[in-house]
């Protein structure tokens, strides 16, 4: 049976910093400058709004967080996976990962989202009319789900990971054990995470490419990265198997030790991503390399950058994060509710901006902190329904 989980200060902290990325990436997507837009079927679009200034250091912030944040909320996901369901057992762990996930995700999901996504209908054509924007809705942009398409898909990593667990992992304890404890040599976790996110990457994202999206209804995934995301769920949910106070990623581990350095190398493999860009794309003009080449050349420096920036701000949150802090607290408690509702903030905000000529770096700040502070006391006043509270 697994160890007691320890909930961590840092752990408790560094979820909801990936919020505020994902908050700060979406603020950032209307002033890019590859974004754009379709007017004749905004789902195709890069961001629902689109603005006319654009600031090239956005590109960077972009780039940077969607090399490892998505693939780092699922790893902190599945660290909940095997306290929860030996607490709750099979049964009442789906039962509450249905309400905590996949309901919120198909109502509160859909409502937030046909809110978000009215300033796109109307920049289409300039119409208001809501039924005419509603079936547009439904069917030419088929269902557009929006950033909580992460809820469903970790409804499903629960979901089968725990069918499958109940069905060998329970019975005498025999699945194989991988025990990722604070004496795990920094080198070989790095190994494990970088080994197993390209195997789960490479082939799937030399296939589809690094940036398809599929999906059915409101069911929308990345192709590229499916297993890729499942894999760090996977490996989450074994480190979280053994208390995290005596895991891999203890303040007194070999690889919280090494904090700084995961820090530095994080941020040199994220400059040879984004900077071998275009020496990959001058060196395919020039014959150099094929486009097979060039594509396998950047999704392993994309897998290098997710398994490092991964590795650094969980070492660092872990070394550095100690004692309670009441703001941050706070931010914890609602963390789940920005992630939902905040969405909606973020695209009208960036609508009612774009007439005003003012710097692209002055939008993107007045959106992030609003979206942020707006979400931020939207969550506070919905968790004061109990039944909201309990689940978000």
């Amino acid at each position: 049976m697994a160890k007691q989980f320890s909930r961590n200060v840092w752990i408790d902290y560094l979820r909801p910093t990936i919020t505020v990325l994902v908050v700060a990436h979406h603020a950032a997507l209307a002033y890019t400058t590859f974004s754009v837009f379709n007017k004749d079927a905004y789902i195709l679009s890069t961001h629902p709004v689109v603005d006319h200034s654009r600031w090239a250091l956005l590109d960077g912030v972009v780039s940077f967080n969607d090399t490892f944040f998505m693939s780092l909320m699922f790893f902190l996901g599945g660290l909940f996976f095997f306290p929860g369901i030996d607490k709750k057992g099979y049964l009442s762990f789906i039962k509450d990962k249905v309400f905590r996930l996949l309901i919120p995700f198909l109502l509160l999901g859909t409502m937030l989202m046909l809110l978000a996504y009215f300033p796109s209908f109307y920049l289409m054509g300039g119409s208001t009319n809501i039924w005419a924007y509603v079936k547009d809705f439904f069917t030419t942009e088929a269902w557009p789900v929006g950033p909580p398409w992460f809820l469903w898909l970790l409804f499903v990593f629960n979901l089968v990971t725990a069918s499958f667990h109940q069905l060998f992992y329970s019975r005498k304890n025999s699945a194989p054990q991988l025990n990722l404890n604070k004496n795990t040599t920094a080198v070989g976790l790095f190994l494990i995470l970088f080994l197993t996110g390209l195997l789960a990457y490479l082939p799937i994202a030399g296939y589809f490419g690094p940036y398809s999206w599929t999906g059915f209804g409101p069911f929308d995934f990345q192709q590229s990265r499916l297993i890729l995301y499942f894999a760090y769920f996977g490996i989450g949910a074994v480190v979280g198997k053994l208390a995290i106070d005596e895991g891999v990623f203890a303040k007194e581990s070999l690889t919280v030790k090494y904090y700084r350095l995961w820090c530095l190398l994080a941020l040199i493999a994220f400059s040879a991503f984004w900077y071998s860009a275009d020496v990959l794309n001058k060196a395919e003009a020039q014959k150099m390399l094929s486009n097979n080449q060039n594509a396998i050349i950047s999704n392993v420096l994309f897998v290098l950058c997710c398994t490092l920036t991964s590795l650094a701000l969980i070492a660092s949150y872990s070394k550095l994060v100690a004692k309670n802090i009441g703001w941050w607290d706070s931010l914890s408690s609602h963390a789940y509710l920005i992630y939902l509702v905040h969405f909606v903030y973020v695209t009208w905000l960036q609508f009612l901006l774009l007439s005003l000529n003012i710097p692209a770096g002055f939008k993107f700040l007045l959106v992030f902190v609003f979206s942020l502070a707006l979400s931020w006391g939207t969550a506070y006043l919905l968790r004061k329904i109990p039944l909201v509270k309990k689940y978000l």
